[in-house]
């Protein structure tokens, strides 16, 4: 194993030695470990890589779409499911750029279930070029910002009983089944280096103490020239406050509560409160942020160090320190109050930061400037007085019988 656990020194970085000319470098993720970063600047040098004899094939930043139909997965709550389209038109245009090397990057081939589906991804971009790229940050710090994730698509439940469920309670795998096919990273390494080979995979342990080192490996790695990718500002890839959080999960509650359609919550909450609430509303401190409890970060820290050691054994090429892996995160002086978890199903939380003003009437802003782009998805709704009388009671005994079964 070629691994690097020398401390990252930003006067003398890290450079891996370059792949092999014509090498279809494939960036997996996981989700949460720099991939959004380093997609944009990807994107944005594409045409000055391309002088440099690596081409970014895809047609977008990121090609979810592409992704998730060759893993057979269903794309966000609301949307489309993506179809076999999807994909051809990603490896068409790979296999397009001949004999120069290529790179394609998104995070949802982490979802990849069984070596079976590893290897349709891998055969259909080229078995005998492929090269896997996997990044990989500490699980303490990918804990909270995952989970805000699924609360963007429709979670419902409160952090610290989401814990639980991910760290206590076996087989770890509701109410997101995905979380641990794509953060058991010892697991998702095995499973691609079974594929590919060991020798064709290449881990990156990202530190976040080193903004400029995941920029920089993937430079070494194409055979870029230093300081040609660039981190693109991206202010709807922030985090959510607490407080925006929490307004978010209870938002997802009434939705689901009252049996609104799904293309509703992509459109209008997905795609138009969130981001308008991360574009224009900036967080009043780094500190506003979302706080794990120490008991879950002792858990992800022993789980770190097992991912650790057992990647060690897998012979793969390692750049960075593995003991990155089970860090935890720097005691804050002043932490802001974080959802607690109560006795509802649904972990309720009592006593929460309030939401600032602004984040409320961007959100909603939000609402109705999608619903302004296009007023398709709301169409069949009607107001509650053009709803007949026998609809209302209806549905109204649905939702009477369904507290009672509750109850």
């Amino acid at each position: 194993m070629e691994t690097d656990c020398s401390t990252p020194d930003t006067t003398a970085p890290v450079t891996p030695g370059r792949l092999p000319a014509g090498t279809r470098l494939l960036h997996i993720g996981p989700h949460k470990t720099g991939t959004t970063s380093i997609q944009g600047a990807l994107f944005a040098a594409k045409e000055t890589m391309a002088v440099h004899g690596v081409d970014f094939p895809a047609h977008s930043r990121h090609p979810m779409e592409a992704a998730l139909a060759v893993c057979g997965r269903p794309g966000m709550m609301g949307d489309v499911r993506p179809v076999e389209r999807h994909w051809r038109r990603l490896a068409d245009a790979v296999h397009a750029t001949g004999e120069r090397t290529s790179l394609v990057s998104s995070e949802f081939f982490a979802d990849a279930p069984d070596a079976a589906t590893v290897a349709r991804v891998v055969d259909g971009l080229g078995r005998d070029r492929v090269h896997v790229l996997v990044t990989l940050r500490p699980l303490a710090k990918i804990m909270p910002s995952q989970w805000q994730q699924y609360v963007q698509n429709g979670l419902r439940m409160g952090y610290e009983d989401w814990l639980d469920h991910m760290l206590r309670r076996a087989p770890y795998e509701k109410p997101n089944p995905s979380f641990w096919r794509r953060h058991r990273h010892d697991r998702l390494v095995e499973r691609w280096a079974g594929v590919v080979g060991a020798a064709n995979l290449t881990v990156v342990v990202v530190d976040d103490r080193d903004r400029g080192g995941l920029m920089r490996t993937f430079e070494s790695l194409l055979g870029l020239p230093g300081g040609l990718l660039e981190e693109v500002p991206d202010t709807a890839n922030r985090s959510l406050t607490p407080a925006e959080t929490e307004m978010l999960r209870m938002l997802n509650r009434e939705f689901r509560g009252n049996g609104l359609p799904d293309e509703i919550y992509s459109k209008l909450v997905r795609g138009g409160a969130v981001p308008r609430m991360k574009n224009v509303c900036r967080p009043a401190s780094e500190e506003d942020r979302i706080r794990t409890p120490e008991w879950a970060l002792e858990a992800a820290a022993a789980v770190g160090a097992e991912m650790a050691g057992r990647i060690g054994a897998l012979g793969v090429r390692v750049l960075g320190d593995p003991a990155l892996l089970s860090a935890r995160p720097s005691p804050s002086p002043s932490p802001s109050p974080s959802p607690s978890p109560s006795p509802s199903s649904d972990g309720d939380a009592p006593a929460v930061p309030r939401i600032d003003p602004e984040a409320a009437a961007q959100a909603l802003y939000g609402v109705l400037a999608a619903v302004a782009a296009d007023p398709g998805p709301t169409a069949g709704i009607r107001p509650v007085h053009r709803t007949p009388s026998r609809e209302l009671v209806r549905v109204l005994g649905h939702r009477v019988l369904k507290r009672l079964r509750r109850a």
